[in-house]
């Protein structure tokens, strides 16, 4: 199926344009790793990066938001995801596994409460190493304020940071797949907003279908929407940025 453009602003036909290009140049980049004996286990990611004219003005936040995506991301079937939730004196961290331990896949493969990510995550390495564990990290939205300082730079600059979960409400599962069924963006106190939209491992239609309904999601959570955008691109990791729209100048 082909898909029909969710926004008047960007061409689905550019954006496809893209996505082909970015697939064969993974596909060109993993050929030359075999060759070279070099094995990447990961499937690659697309983003968008959306440049917007003036940085908003709103101040920088550790929280992610939320856009939904027709795709998602992660299969919940067999993701990782780590919860982090509040505990004093080991409590709260007991009372959420003995929640997670009833609930039918819903992916959370280890919840990790405060103390133990403030004792045994202090090095670098161990951090780093805590990052590279888990497909996706999830918050008690209570906790959330202090994790910048704990988790370190490696989880916002491989965008991991956690996503929040109100745990006081009763519908933790609700609320985990809807956590892993939407992308998100992170609008920083920069001119550049990202957010990714699909993984090698999917198709190209339903990466395009994604960076559609990404675009069109991302922007409207933007301070003066699209009077804010200057320009469009779209990347992989270790790709050129390839540009799929630009404002008329003002």
């Amino acid at each position: 199926t082909t898909t029909t453009t969710t926004t008047t602003h960007v061409d689905v036909e550019q954006v496809r344009k893209a996505v082909n290009a970015l697939a064969t140049h993974l596909v060109r980049a993993a050929n030359e790793r075999d060759a070279k004996g070099l094995f990447e286990d990961d499937a690659e990611t697309y983003s968008v990066l959306i440049s917007l004219r003036k940085a908003p003005k709103e101040p920088t936040s550790a929280r992610l938001i939320a856009v939904p995506v027709p795709h998602a991301l992660l299969d919940l079937e067999t993701a990782e995801l780590c919860l982090i939730v509040k505990d004093h004196q080991g409590e709260g961290h007991k009372e959420a596994k003995k929640r997670v331990a009833e609930m039918a896949k819903c992916g959370v493969a280890k919840v990790l409460g405060i103390s133990k990510l403030k004792a045994n995550y202090k090095a670098h390495e161990q951090k780093r190493k805590l990052c590279d564990s888990y497909d996706m990290f999830l918050a008690d939205d209570r906790v959330l304020p202090i994790l910048p300082k704990l988790l370190g730079k490696n989880f916002f600059k491989k965008k991991k940071q956690p996503v929040a979960l109100d745990l006081t409400k009763k519908d933790w599962v609700a609320q985990v797949h809807r956590a892993v069924s939407a992308t998100y963006l992170h609008v920083s106190g920069g001119t550049c907003v990202n957010v990714k939209v699909g993984k090698s491992t999917m198709d190209v239609e339903d990466i395009v279908e994604n960076t559609m309904a990404a675009i069109d999601g991302a922007v409207s959570k933007i301070p003066r929407r699209w009077g804010n955008v200057q320009s469009i691109y779209m990347k992989t990791p270790d790709s050129v940025a390839l540009p799929i729209f630009t404002a008329a100048p003002e």
